[in-house]
């Protein structure tokens, strides 16, 4: 006979089972540790708890101390968005740089050699790929984190991508269902709307994510966006018309479907994230990412209790929040098997050390792959002389951070030493000529297009000076301008090597 007690004891456990929240530090908290013993079935990795992969290693091993099972996630998309590497920048271009090469085994590839650090780690469910088709060049959140504009494209890059990770033993987590391609606002902000017809929907946007479930992503994240074709009053993360009715109904999917962060603006500031998290469950979420601003364990037990209380009250069924948290479970057992697997095919001794293990190079050899370059100027001569580089930076993206070093400055500095270089934003040009002198100029920039006074002063410098070198590192939208043109799609640390090179001849 089931008690008082007992029942709420498992709502309880299933409250905390389908939240992922994050915490500050580099190793766990006591607080975390204890909620992890009462049922806690997932974490959330940030740049802030990571220095180094050994410290990584020992900060998992610490959480499966407490539980072997427990998932440990993290927002690891290479290219401009990386947790691994965020102070130095990733060693794997992103997704637009893969698919402007467009060869789908090197997609598979760069994503298996991910995993594998990952794995190494003890990281094993990754918030990635995304499978998002970039139709809006001018959208502020997703740009070189897509593999590009054309849904087939997109479709095929993320099916490898799927492969790659899974193959590792991580599992991937396919985002932003159904699509944050075409929107012009930042759900980090507010909440992005896109007014289309469910048939442009079925066509470009929902054609990757028909082919990441056919991969066999492991995971779904949704995405905080408006779609009045599907549900003219709630976001997809609280919809189930979207969550339900198109995911697991239409589309046949059956993994665990993850949120975006609750605490952005377009869930918490409409609906607040206790309300937001019942409504998602509700809807057909099976876990709660939270921690990536709210990282306490105050916002935990809010969280938790909020659940708990819904079920009490009638406004959430008991058995959705008791099949989310199965859910949850049965990744964590999937990501378990494959950490067994992993262990039983391992030599005695045969952990890598950092930097020596197969597949290292990979992510330079995609980068420089990636590169495209267009001479402006027939007489253009590669640097051979320490130039002067001017970076024209823009307001970082949130998913990005602004703690990740990027550019060619670090890269042309070792190639050519002497190297000087300067960051603007909203660049005086002649403030630029007068830092350089006689040097020649490299001017990189980010997503040129999208920043007027970036276009701007890109352009007053280029006339003043025709033979200076142009580094463009985000969408390569705008005509290519100066002596020498060179598009990385992306602005991982690879990247800027590619680029080095590309300008030096090297």
């Amino acid at each position: 006979m089931t008690t008082l007690v007992d029942r709420t004891d498992t709502l309880t456990r299933d409250a905390l089972a389908v939240l992922q929240p994050g915490f500050v530090g580099t190793t766990a908290p006591d607080w975390l540790l204890r909620r992890i013993g009462e049922g806690l079935s997932s974490v959330g990795l940030f740049g802030r708890n990571i220095t180094s992969p050994g410290q990584l290693a020992a900060l998992t091993a610490q959480l499966r101390a407490e539980r072997e099972d427990v998932l440990v996630a993290i927002d690891e998309e290479g290219g401009d968005v990386t947790r691994l590497e965020v102070r130095t920048g990733s060693s794997f271009p992103g997704n637009y740089a893969l698919g402007s090469v467009d060869d789908v085994e090197l997609t598979r590839a760069v994503a298996a050699e991910l995993g594998r650090r990952l794995a190494e780690c003890g990281v094993d469910l990754n918030w990635a790929p995304s499978a998002d088709v970039n139709s809006n060049s001018d959208n502020p959140v997703i740009g070189v984190r897509s593999f590009g504009a054309d849904p087939d494209l997109v479709a095929r890059h993320t099916a490898a991508y799927v492969r790659g990770l899974q193959s590792a033993g991580v599992a991937a987590c396919t985002k932003h269902f159904p699509g944050h391609g075409d929107t012009a606002v930042d759900s980090h902000h507010a909440l992005p709307r896109i007014d289309v017809e469910l048939a442009t929907l079925h066509s470009r946007e929902l054609l990757p994510f028909r082919a990441a479930i056919s991969a066999g992503s492991k995971s779904v994240m949704s995405a905080h966006i408006l779609l009045p074709a599907l549900d003219p009053d709630r976001p997809a993360t609280l919809s189930p018309q979207v969550l339900t009715g198109l995911l697991r109904q239409e589309l046949g999917y059956d993994g665990l479907i993850v949120t975006d962060g609750m605490e952005m603006q377009a869930i918490s500031a409409v609906y607040g994230i206790e309300r937001g998290s019942v409504l998602a469950i509700a809807a057909g979420a099976d876990a709660i990412c939270v921690g990536g601003g709210l990282a306490d364990e105050d916002t935990v037990l809010r969280l938790r209790d909020a659940l708990v209380t819904a079920v009490r009250k009638g406004e959430l069924p008991e058995e959705r929040l008791a099949d989310a948290a199965a859910r949850v479970r049965a990744l964590a057992d999937w990501t378990r098997g494959a950490r067994g697997a992993r262990g039983a095919a391992s030599e005695p001794g045969a952990a890598s050390q950092e930097g020596t293990a197969p597949g290292t190079e990979i992510g330079l050899t995609a980068a420089r792959r990636a590169v495209r370059v267009t001479v402006g100027d027939p007489l253009h001569e590669p640097l051979t002389m320490a130039p002067y580089v001017a970076a024209f930076t823009p307001v970082a993206n949130i998913a990005v951070g602004d703690e990740t070093p990027w550019g060619v400055a670090a890269e042309l500095s070792r190639l050519l030493p002497g190297t000087e270089t300067g960051t603007y934003a909203d660049a005086a040009v002649d403030e630029v000529l007068l830092a350089a002198g006689g040097r020649r100029i490299v001017v990189v920039v980010r997503d040129a297009h999208r920043h007027p006074w970036m276009s701007r002063s890109l352009d007053a410098l280029v006339a003043a000076r025709p033979d200076t070198i142009v580094v463009e590192m985000g969408l390569d939208a705008a005509p290519p301008r100066g002596a020498l043109h060179v598009a990385t799609y992306g602005a991982a640390r690879v990247c800027g090597i590619a680029a080095a090179e590309a300008v030096t001849g090297t």
